[in-house]
Order: C-alpha cells, then structure tokens, then sequence
C-alpha cells in the first residue's frame, strides 16, 4: 500500500517533449498516470481495453469519441467505458489523471 503524499501537478513536467507520463501505480490492465501534453498536441486515436475517467489538474483538452467531442477542464472529470475509440486534443497546456479500471 502507498502512504506518499504526492502534489500531481508536479510530477510529470515537459521541456522539449510535447507529451509525457508518468505512471504511478499498476496493477494488471488496471493503472493511475499523470499525462502532460502542450496545447494543440494530439494523442492519437486509440481503444482503452479498461473503462477509464479522465480528471483534468490544469488546462483543457477535448475526447473526440466517433462523432462527439467533450472538452474537459480544470477540476472536470470525464468517464468513458472501455472498447471506445477516442483521441485526446490539447486546447492549452495540460496535465490530466488518468485512471483505468
């Protein structure tokens, strides 16, 4: 069990790199990141075999699914169930946890 007391928006930090993350912790398919992306990067479209929730630490990004587009903001969280084709958009700067269950 972990008993650190972590401040989220200082973990990952990105200089030249226009995407990073850190995975805190994993266990099987199942896993808790910090992803940090610059404004108008994109992770490209990708399938999550876990459902997932998306909480944005600062900044904004948008998950396009199929036709529908979410933008998600500082202190707005986002849930998505697993086999959902998705990409992320950075709107600004960005830090964001994902969780994977």
């Amino acid at each position: 069990m972990y008993y650190n007391v972590l401040e989220a928006k200082k973990i990952v930090n990105l200089d030249e790199e226009k995407f990073a993350r850190e995975v805190l912790m994993e266990d099987n398919d199942s896993s808790l990141s910090i992803i940090a992306i610059k404004k108008d990067e994109i992770i490209d479209t990708h399938t999550s075999i876990c459902d997932a929730a998306v909480y944005v630490l600062e900044g904004e990004v948008e998950l396009h699914f199929d036709a529908e587009k979410f933008k998600v903001g500082k202190g707005e969280i986002l849930m998505f169930k697993r086999d959902k084709e998705h990409k992320v958009v950075a709107l600004k700067d960005s830090k964001f946890l994902l969780i994977k269950i």
